[in-house]
């Protein structure tokens, strides 16, 4: 080991970090390290391996349970209190930045929609329905008119 005379202070110390953290480690020598490597167990511990759990496909039935059977898949209680974003799409159109700078109070952007035509109804960004514009107790709501299929749905995501 001729090399230790010409070592800087950063490579010392860094082996005096390895030295020490390998001192940390107990009595593991390098046929234990390499069993370990190896993916076997070192020769020192003869214990039994845990019992893995089989694997299943993806999309597999569940395990029968003791909890009541939904015809509808998977139980999505979990999932049922996470809010989500919903929103109701006019139209829409592109505009230049000028144009954008020069709108003021009074002003028309003409849409890619028709007058009449139903609303786009969108959560989480993803449309999900089309719609018509109602007034309920004063206030504005949105009666749908066609649910977009969970299908066609994952077809536009791909």
């Amino acid at each position: 080991m001729a090399d230790e005379e010409n070592t800087s202070p950063e490579e010392q110390a860094l082996a005096d970090e390895w030295a020490a953290a390998l001192a940390e480690a107990g009595d593991a020598d390098q046929d234990d390290i390499d069993a370990m490597l190896a993916g076997q167990a070192p020769a020192q511990s003869e214990q039994p391996a845990a019992p893995r759990a089989p694997m299943e496909e993806f999309g597999s039935a569940p395990p029968p349970s003791n909890l009541p059977v939904n015809l509808d898949g998977p139980n999505l209680d979990v999932i049922l209190d996470i809010p989500v974003s919903i929103s109701m799409e006019v139209g829409n159109t592109d505009i230049t930045i000028r144009n954008l700078l020069q709108l003021n109070q009074g002003s028309v952007i003409e849409l890619d929609r028709l007058a009449g035509e139903p609303l786009d109804v969108l959560v989480n960004g993803t449309l999900i329905a089309h719609g018509e514009v109602v007034v309920v107790n004063e206030k504005f709501g949105i009666r749908l008119t066609d649910v977009i299929s969970p299908s066609e749905r994952i077809k536009k995501l791909r």
